[in-house]
């Protein structure tokens, strides 16, 4: 994890670098290029720029090039991440509408157990679902049981909560009576008694 930081780190000094390089290649060579021709006799550069005037121009285009192709990719890059947004969310509305008692009683243990990260099994069909449809995010923490399989961290994502309410969830309005938390208990999934949250865990 160390070794990745470190490596993302390098990257971005050097693309740093790089866009600070080429940004001012453009600017002196454009003020080169531009300015009047009384400046450049005060500084003693007219002779220097009119003999390399030709390489002047070349920096100009090449950094202006640069920088226009960074400026495309941010808007190509914003316009990706919006896109992939956008599809996500679709995903989830439809998932929500389709939702399998399975995976509807899954999502019901973060209500009722108040929590908002629960250790379920990967291997449940339930769990792989809900993760493909981006309703619920692995937070890793991944451990393996003989038993029960492997099993790792998760919680309802940011995208997913505004679409997961009392009906949809089908949970009772308000302080539920003996018989509906009897109902709410049957209907637990199968695996229910070796979910725990983290916290319960380390505990």
């Amino acid at each position: 994890m160390q070794v990745l930081k470190s490596k993302n780190v390098k990257q971005l000094s050097s693309k740093q670098l790089s866009f600070n390089l080429m940004l001012w290649l453009a600017i002196v060579s454009g003020a080169l290029l531009f300015m009047p021709k009384s400046l450049l006799q005060m500084l003693n550069l007219d002779t220097a720029v009119t003999a390399n005037a030709h390489f002047i121009g070349l920096g100009l285009i090449i950094g202006v090039a640069y920088l226009l192709t960074q400026v495309l990719n941010y808007f190509l890059d914003e316009a990706i991440t919006y896109l992939k947004g956008k599809r996500i969310i679709e995903v989830i509305e439809e998932k929500v509408r389709l939702l399998d008692p399975a995976e509807r009683a899954l999502l019901r243990e973060f209500f009722l157990q108040g929590e908002t990260i629960l250790t379920l099994p990967q291997g449940e069909p339930a769990v792989k679902s809900l993760l493909a449809a981006n309703i619920i995010e692995s937070l890793g923490n991944q451990k393996h049981y003989a038993i029960q399989g492997p099993t790792a961290d998760y919680k309802i994502s940011m995208r997913a909560r505004t679409y997961l309410n009392r009906q949809v969830l089908r949970l009772p309005v308000g302080e539920p009576s003996q018989e509906e938390m009897q109902n709410l208990i049957k209907a637990r999934p199968t695996f229910a008694n070796n979910m725990v949250s983290p916290r319960k865990h380390a505990a």
